[in-house]
């Protein structure tokens, strides 16, 4: 059995967002090497640092949460608002949705699952000072968003994540705030 691998904040590659007005950091990807029109699901974080629209994702499904700065108001289709200024409160849409931004501050920074619709479904869970417990078997990925944690493959800071592999079992305990993401593939 493996214990899956860690990610390091400082191995995070900046690029450009599909709609080129904002910087992403992708954590995980399946399957891997999948492109963004073929990738199954993905876990992504962003800089968003002005009123740039979000790209949109036809037939995915995305998850989104807050996890630094000020947050920004989110206006869906011209209708729905929803403002994302709490962080560590997972925040679901369509992606097919035009999302206009407005920032509640300064530049934002924040974490999201997206799920290829009909293909898979999941979603992201908060770990706030978890007791040492088992990997749940859909279990794709946790992100530390301050604190630390132990994980099978080792410790993780602020910022770093464990993919756990799909074979990963033993304790997890967090001492801080995580963001735990589960997917299961469509049968």
């Amino acid at each position: 059995m493996s214990a899956g691998r860690l990610l390091r904040a400082e191995q995070l590659q900046p690029v450009p967002w599909r709609n080129g007005q904002g910087i992403t950091r992708e954590l995980a990807v399946m399957p891997p090497g999948a492109g963004m029109d073929d990738f199954l699901w993905r876990v992504s974080l962003a800089d968003v640092v002005g009123a740039a629209p979000f790209s949109r994702f036809p037939g995915v499904d995305r998850t989104i949460v807050l996890i630094d700065g000020a947050g920004f108001r989110m206006t869906l289709d011209g209708a729905q608002v929803h403002d994302l200024t709490t962080p560590c409160v997972p925040f679901a849409f369509p992606g097919e949705a035009g999302v206009a931004v407005a920032l509640a501050g300064g530049p934002t920074r924040d974490f999201n699952l997206m799920l290829r619709r009909g293909r898979a479904t999941g979603g992201i869970e908060v770990w706030n000072d978890t007791a040492t417990q088992a990997v749940p078997p859909d279990l794709v990925l946790l992100h530390l968003v301050h604190g630390c944690a132990r994980t099978p493959a080792g410790d993780l800071g602020p910022g770093d994540s464990w993919l756990p592999g799909g074979t990963a079992t033993g304790p997890v305990g967090i001492d801080g705030v995580a963001l735990a993401v589960r997917v299961v593939a469509a049968g």
